[in-house]
């Protein structure tokens, strides 16, 4: 009888400390590289990640993501999404938008800062997605803007994704037809990307 009680006592243990498990929230905050553009929003790599790690984490997502989203953008939005969603972990995924429109870098790197800066008063982890633009940009240019995310990772102490597109930006056939956009097919790749990075980011 005793041994019966003990594993009572263990399986309602086991039962109600699940229920009453905190769900984390992620909140994505990008452009339209996480709003799964010219797909599927049940393709992209943000809902595959979601996916991906709901066997091993209890999380609540939000993407918050918007197609042709910049960094001001992203800025002007940020403290209301904060408000709302209240997340533990943000993923910052801008500034493809302002590069792609030749934004001047000191005004990318600074509304990435600010964003960053709130995101840690309001207690949240973060995790920076860099971003690559093509070279017809200039080669001063186009490097100068990709070392933005690594400066800005070093500087806050927060992990990078290095490159979100890396090992599918230059395959065409994972591409869409714009260049800039990937297909369904290469979302799973992107969101390999980005996995080992969360998974830190939730250590």
């Amino acid at each position: 009888m005793q041994k019966f009680r003990i594993y009572l006592f263990l399986l309602a243990t086991l039962i109600f400390g699940s229920a009453n498990a905190k769900e984390l929230t992620v909140l994505v905050v990008g452009d339209s590289l996480s709003a799964g553009y010219g797909i599927d929003i049940k393709q992209g790599w943000v809902a595959l990640l979601e996916t991906e790690m709901a066997a091993k984490y209890q999380l609540k997502w939000i993407n918050a993501s918007v197609s042709g989203e910049t960094t001001s953008g992203g800025k002007a939005r940020l403290d209301q999404l904060l408000q709302e969603h209240q997340p533990e972990y943000v993923i910052l995924e801008l500034g493809g938008n302002d590069g792609l429109r030749g934004q001047p870098l000191n005004l990318i790197r600074n509304n990435l800062q600010s964003m960053i800066d709130t995101i840690q008063l309001n207690h949240a982890k973060i995790l920076l997605v860099g971003m690559q633009i093509p070279p017809n940009y200039g080669t001063r240019y186009t490097a100068s803007f990709s070392k933005i995310y690594q400066e800005l990772a070093e500087k806050n102490k927060i992990l990078l994704v290095p490159f979100l597109l890396e090992g599918i930006a230059a395959k065409p056939e994972l591409m869409q037809n714009d260049g800039i956009h990937p297909t369904a097919e290469g979302q799973p790749l992107v969101m390999e990307n980005v996995k080992e990075y969360v998974e830190k980011l939730l250590e």
